[in-house]
């Protein structure tokens, strides 16, 4: 039988439970009890988040059994998700990753706000195969290079999926990669406001998300810190640079050959 996730929005406490009994627990008996089980935690989480925003999930472990049954009650704690957390990959673990096509995104800014740019790198088989610079915006903010850029890389993977290629996105931008796969949807679901106030970016960000529902499925978002040597990583950041420095607006692809160690000499942004 197939694991079932159960998201628990009301009962007697809220969270992601991985098996029925715990679920059940819940909420029997409990009046006005609202919940639903789910195929994976990925759809357990997206569900929870875009009902509880930041909350803290909970997700169940079986308690062990022992011969004192209110000791056992009384120690069994549920573990702890945090659906708001990003796990960000090392360079060798993206070294391992077996994907046709891996985009690279960065967005720089200086001052911030100020003077704005973005770069993406791709990786086609492992070699750095395409590199794109633009976006130039005189007054614009890291926040909003960081979204088109990875807009950008959302296009190209679009393209490359109807392909039948493999896409993974690297991003370094937490923010980023949270508005579009997590906080959008609970935004959405609020007919796109937030209890904080005003939702910054937000057409760029509908537009986004609207992509990123698309393709979703098919495609991995990840982290990935920036200036940490990660060469796809480096090399985004560098193409933002050449997009302020040229103050180029359209998303242009570089058109020098692309001599890594020559670019990485740049002044890191």
């Amino acid at each position: 039988m197939a694991k079932k996730f159960y998201v628990v929005w009301q009962g007697r406490e809220p969270g992601i439970y991985t098996d029925w009994n715990s679920c059940k627990k819940q909420v029997d008996k409990f009046a006005g009890a609202k919940y639903k089980s789910f195929s994976s935690l990925a759809e357990a989480e997206q569900a929870f988040v875009g009902s509880h925003g930041a909350s803290t999930a909970k997700k169940s472990r079986p308690a062990q059994k022992t011969m004192n049954t209110a000791t056992s009650k009384s120690t069994a704690k549920p573990n702890t998700i945090k659906p708001n957390t990003i796990k960000t990959y090392t360079a060798a673990e993206i070294a391992k990753m077996a994907v046709n096509v891996k985009i690279y995104t960065d967005g720089g800014c200086d001052p911030n706000p100020g003077e704005a740019g973005s770069g993406m790198a791709v990786y086609r088989n492992e070699e750095i195969a395409e590199l794109w610079y633009g976006l130039y915006n005189p007054m614009g903010t890291n926040n909003t290079a960081e979204l088109n850029a990875l807009h950008q890389a959302l296009m190209m993977a679009q393209i490359e999926l109807n392909k039948d290629n493999s896409v993974v996105i690297f991003c370094d931008s937490k923010y980023s990669i949270q508005c579009i796969t997590q906080w959008a949807i609970g935004w959405q679901k609020k007919g796109w406001k937030k209890a904080g106030g005003e939702i910054k970016n937000l057409e760029l960000i509908k537009e986004m998300f609207a992509l990123h529902q698309q393709i979703k499925d098919k495609l991995k978002i990840l982290h990935v810190n920036g200036h940490v040597g990660v060469e796809g990583n480096e090399l985004a950041d560098r193409m933002s640079m050449i997009a302020i420095a040229e103050k180029e607006t359209k998303f242009t692809r570089y058109a020098e050959s692309i001599d890594v160690a020559e670019i990485l000499k740049m002044q890191a942004g």
